[in-house]
């Protein structure tokens, strides 16, 4: 036992009260390991299937831009690449999963708007600008989905240490202490007993 914690009736209450809190804490973060499991299942199956359909678009547009540059020359189709602004049209929003912040990409429902001019361009121009954009699309989903899923592994992890420094060392760490100071007091109990019982047998021997 503790040499801090005196084997009083009062700390055995103390304790056997911060023990159930434990316990329930415990309890609570194994629930929170639970939920997040499963969100964390969830976000990656996900990004395989994400990952799968950028392959594939991917593969599109590589093929788009081969047959623009055929038609056009690469060196024209290059120069056109310049004119393309950035893409700002991003907005990311944050949503709690128990108590962890989770991206969320709102999906970009704007047509994609051509920057160019149709004059000297082809229609294998614009179906490599059409499969590009919804590169960008996926991308961008990708990256929230590979972001939400390394925060709720973090997440997951400290919960774990968190489950296992409760359930190694605080509640085994509790019950011992509570289990002592009870042997401690029923053996101060015993030894009253006694001493009761002997002074009764001295005062009736008078």
């Amino acid at each position: 036992m503790s040499a801090k914690i005196a084997p009083t009736r009062g700390n055995m209450v103390k304790l056997a009260s911060s023990l159930k809190l434990a316990v329930k804490g415990r309890d609570l973060l194994e629930q929170k390991r639970t939920i997040l499991l499963m969100e964390l299942m969830g976000k990656i199956g996900e990004a395989k299937e994400l990952q799968r359909s950028l392959e594939e678009v991917f593969s599109r547009a590589y093929f788009s831009l081969q047959m623009a540059g055929l038609s056009m020359g690469m060196e024209n189709v290059e120069e056109l690449s310049y004119s393309v602004p950035e893409t700002e049209g991003f907005r990311i929003r944050l949503h709690s999963v128990m108590g962890v912040e989770i991206p969320r990409v709102d999906p970009m429902d704007r047509p994609p708007e051509p920057c160019y001019s149709f004059l000297g361009t082809s229609g294998a121009m614009d179906g490599a600008y059409l499969h590009a954009t919804e590169v960008l699309s996926l991308v961008a989903r990708l990256a929230e989905v590979e972001t939400s899923v390394y925060r709720l592994a973090v997440q997951i992890r400290k919960t774990f240490r968190r489950v296992n420094a409760l359930d190694k060392v605080v509640i085994p760490s509790h019950r011992g202490m509570i289990a002592r100071i009870g042997n401690v007091l029923e053996e101060s109990d015993r030894e009253d007993f006694t001493r009761m019982k002997t002074a009764r047998r001295k005062i009736e021997a008078k």
